[in-house]
């Protein structure tokens, strides 16, 4: 297994559980799947079966639109059976509704919207297959997105964070026992997040080999599997070697590919590094969320405040459309335009 790389894994395992969703739903949206196969990810696949498991769960349980049919033998044509009011419906279902484990589930204005698209999507393909003689989902407007503030380190933060994460001083007798197994491992990499702005997948994701410490760079693999080069500051280099020499005293870790692993030994997981920021920054700054998404809008926001170039922003951020990062930093085009009324000087 530690042949295959971990973005690879990734994908085998989304893969499986996509199956193993698929079964809970009509044979014919297996066709949907193979449909949208080629132009999309196996984590938006994953995604889009949770929300066609949940949409079919509320059709069958909440409605009559498949009275006396089984979900095993329903057809494309059964679709002709839901109308927009059951998808409006289904939008007001979404707010509180109880899982098939029991569990009580909610969702925002953002969660409906995402599952909004999935129908959408499923709807749209089969109209366009002409397996329906209508989109009725198409005609179900978005929820309203209300705009969100972006939640990130101010500077004086930074220092801070990162002060804790090298000397554990504030944490518990408990919690500093760990920190002295692992102190040189979340310094590092925490200073690679929060000095290149990389997506914490891309983190976990990295391997020995992808870093090149003539450069100061490192290959990292993109959403949709493109991989890139980022470059890192001396800072993040020197957090980085201090890292890699005390892990390659590790006997256990002699054949393991993953530039940062856990006290198991293996890869660390997207979760545990999620803890790791939390537990620091609940230390600095307990009154934000900070996640490491937080971590990257805090390289974002440094970024375009030191080079006033969204496009720059957008190409390190890997960012397919700047309209997403004109959204995100629109906030900080209003500091600079203010800071460039004084650059003009009228008179000496």
């Amino acid at each position: 297994m530690k042949n295959i790389s971990y973005f690879n894994e990734r994908n085998n395992k989304n893969t499986i559980k996509i199956r193993q969703t698929l079964r809970d739903l009509p044979e014919f949206v297996y066709d949907f799947f193979t449909g949208i196969e080629n132009n999309t990810s196996t984590l938006t696949r994953l995604n889009y079966a949770y929300d066609l498991r949940i949409f079919f769960d509320f059709l069958f349980n909440e409605t009559n639109v498949f009275k006396g049919k089984n979900i095993n033998t329903l057809e494309p044509s059964d679709l002709e059976n839901v109308k927009t009011a059951h998808i409006e419906r289904y939008l007001s279902y979404l707010t509180t509704y109880e899982d098939r484990n029991g569990d009580i589930k909610y969702n925002n204005e953002r969660g409906k919207a995402r599952k909004l698209a999935t129908v959408r999507s499923f709807f749209k393909y089969f109209y366009q297959k002409e397996y329906i003689s209508s989109d009725v989902a198409a005609k179900v407007n978005m929820p309203k997105l209300h705009e969100k503030s972006i939640i990130r380190l101010e500077s004086e933060e930074i220092p801070k964070f990162l002060d804790e994460v090298e000397t554990g001083h504030n944490l518990t007798g408990h919690a500093k026992g760990f920190h002295k197994k692992t102190q040189r491992r979340d310094l590092a990499m925490l200073t690679l997040l929060l000095g290149t702005g990389m997506r914490v997948s891309e983190c976990v994701g990295l391997n020995l080999t992808d870093l090149d410490f003539k450069i100061n760079g490192l290959k990292v693999t993109r959403k949709g599997g493109n991989q890139v080069v980022l470059y890192f500051s001396d800072e993040v280099k020197a957090a980085l070697v201090d890292y890699i020499n005390e892990r390659n005293e590790n006997p256990y870790l002699k054949d393991e590919p993953a530039l940062f692993c856990s006290l198991q030994n293996k890869r660390i997981t997207p979760r545990a590094v999620q803890k790791l920021v939390k537990k620091y920054a609940e230390i600095v700054t307990p009154l934000k969320h900070i996640t490491p998404h937080k971590l990257r809008s805090t390289y974002g926001t440094a970024l375009y405040r030191e080079t006033g170039d969204i496009y720059i922003v957008a190409d390190v951020l890997g960012h397919k459309d700047v309209n997403t990062t004109k959204k995100h930093y629109a906030a900080i085009s209003e500091d600079l335009r203010k800071n460039a009324a004084n650059k003009v000087k009228l008179r000496d």
